[in-house]
């Protein structure tokens, strides 16, 4: 199949790299062009702009940072929508509020084509493997047109309902780990008082009930940061971690939900930020945050 994709961060790489293995014919675009470099030497065609890609390619994905972006890669003057895209495939997979979706959706079939939101649970590892939790929000005949192509990327699609409860889902589930790992960090101030090895409080806690997939994940990553050696590298960044609780609790409090938990773990993200530590994975919170005491 033609596929195109449009946003080379980390995770649309990595689905790029998917659809590369399974044989595809994928079309790649991205912002900054050394970005693509790889993919293009892996068999990508590297576009020159977003509509490029939508012209040689059947369905198109894209994975971008914010609605800013996602304006400006679908409806700028060499964006997406710029040319005859009549029944194209369009499968947006950011994470952004609901609204950004849904007034997306509606500008795309005016141009005459199909949407289909889809933001993935999982980060880079398992979108390499084809094991993504995929929240798709979209009418019943467009999701049934979207599934072959999202189950080779996802282990379990889930159809949510309509364009704008994928995204809603996608915030609800990833909601509770940015949580975690501002409350994994002053969790481990108080036990690093009983003086063990980072390896032997890390399996303590991985035992524990308050263990999540993602400290397990990241057992390893967090002993060498506090070790201060090199914790690998960064599958979901501090930086995204503060756009995605700022979309959060604007998301929340547009529905009455008083989002105070949210508002206190985005505090300590954007304190690590202005340190210096955007593009730090997520687990670098819990260990900024249980040695902030003694820099302070």
């Amino acid at each position: 199949m033609k596929l195109g994709i449009a946003g080379l961060g980390a995770m649309g790489a990595a689905v790029a790299a998917r659809h590369l293995g399974l044989g595809h014919e994928v079309t790649v675009w991205n912002r900054t062009p050394d970005k693509a470099r790889p993919l293009g030497e892996a068999g990508a065609r590297v576009a020159k702009s977003p509509a490029e890609v939508a012209a040689a390619s059947e369905a198109v994905i894209t994975l971008l940072t914010d609605g800013a972006a996602i304006d400006a890669v679908y409806n700028g003057p060499e964006g997406l929508l710029s040319g005859n895209v009549q029944d194209k495939l369009f499968l947006e997979m950011s994470t952004v509020a609901p609204k950004v979706e849904i007034d997306l959706a509606h500008q795309v079939r005016a141009k005459g084509a199909v949407m289909v939101e889809c933001p993935v649970g999982g980060s880079t590892a398992p979108a390499r493997e084809g094991k993504l939790l995929g929240l798709m929000g979209a009418e019943p005949g467009d999701a049934e047109r979207a599934r072959p192509i999202l189950a080779q990327m996802c282990r379990k699609v889930v159809h949510c309902g309509p364009v704008g409860t994928g995204s809603a889902m996608k915030l609800a589930i990833n909601l509770p780990l940015m949580v975690a790992w501002q409350a994994y960090g002053e969790a481990f101030a108080i036990a690093r008082s009983v003086g063990w090895e980072p390896q032997r409080l890390l399996e303590l806690f991985v035992e524990s009930n308050g263990a999540n997939n993602a400290l397990k994940m990241r057992a390893d990553m967090i002993v060498n940061l506090f070790a201060g050696k090199d914790p690998g590298p960064t599958t979901f960044s501090i930086a995204n971690a503060v756009k995605d609780l700022r979309t959060m609790i604007a998301t929340g409090e547009a529905l009455g939900a008083d989002m105070r938990a949210t508002r206190a773990a985005l505090s300590g993200f954007e304190e690590a930020y202005r340190e210096g530590l955007g593009e730090a994975d997520g687990a670098r919170m819990s260990v900024y945050w249980a040695e902030r005491g003694a820099r302070k």
